[in-house]
């Protein structure tokens, strides 16, 4: 059989680490469909950024987002043992946005996604860490997870995805553009 696919997954369900198999369409699974996705849009980002320090960055929180989905992926009793986020993780994340929006301008309405490739994943990116966050919320809601670190993991991350958008429309030279019209345009054509 090829290394590619297993057929485990031909009847409609998915394998949890541990014993026992969940439907592809139960939430824990959605959640772990979001998360992967998020990651895959904060690979997308690291590709396209040109800001040196958003590269590493991105790779590590990739690399913890990994441990998450493997905490979300175990059964209740295996959980524990996949569990590597910690408050500290989240102190961590809060730290290097605050690092990066010190010396930035931050906007006090809301800016449109686009002005720069790399700005605009990491736009992507935070809208799909926002859904991420929710699935999670939902799970632990009720009560398929347990550990609230991966909620607070996620909604800061978020944060330093709007951050890192920033920086590197700065970066590229690029002024964030506005969601508010600031006077009617011209015609265009």
């Amino acid at each position: 059989m090829s290394p590619l696919f297993t057929r485990t997954g031909d009847d409609g369900t998915t394998g949890l680490l541990g014993e026992g198999r969940l439907p592809k369409f139960h939430p824990r699974l959605e959640t772990l469909g979001t998360i992967d996705e998020a990651s895959a849009a904060l690979g997308l980002a690291r590709s396209l950024c040109k800001a040196e320090k958003i590269v590493p960055l991105l790779l590590e929180i990739q690399r913890d987002l990994y441990a998450l989905m493997a905490e979300i992926a175990a059964t209740p009793e295996n959980a524990a043992r996949f569990r590597t986020l910690d408050p500290r993780r989240v102190k961590w994340l809060e730290s290097q946005a605050e690092a990066v929006s010190a010396n930035l301008p931050l906007p006090e309405e809301f800016i449109l996604p686009g002005d720069s490739p790399g700005g605009a994943a990491l736009s992507l990116a935070r809208t799909i860490v926002r859904r991420a966050e929710r699935r999670v919320a939902e799970l632990l809601a009720k009560g398929e997870i347990v550990n609230q670190v991966l909620l607070h993991y996620l909604n800061r991350l978020s944060s330093l995805c709007f951050a890192l958008e920033l920086l590197e429309n700065q970066h590229a030279g690029q002024n964030i553009t506005l969601a508010k019209k600031e006077k009617p345009d011209a015609e265009t054509w």
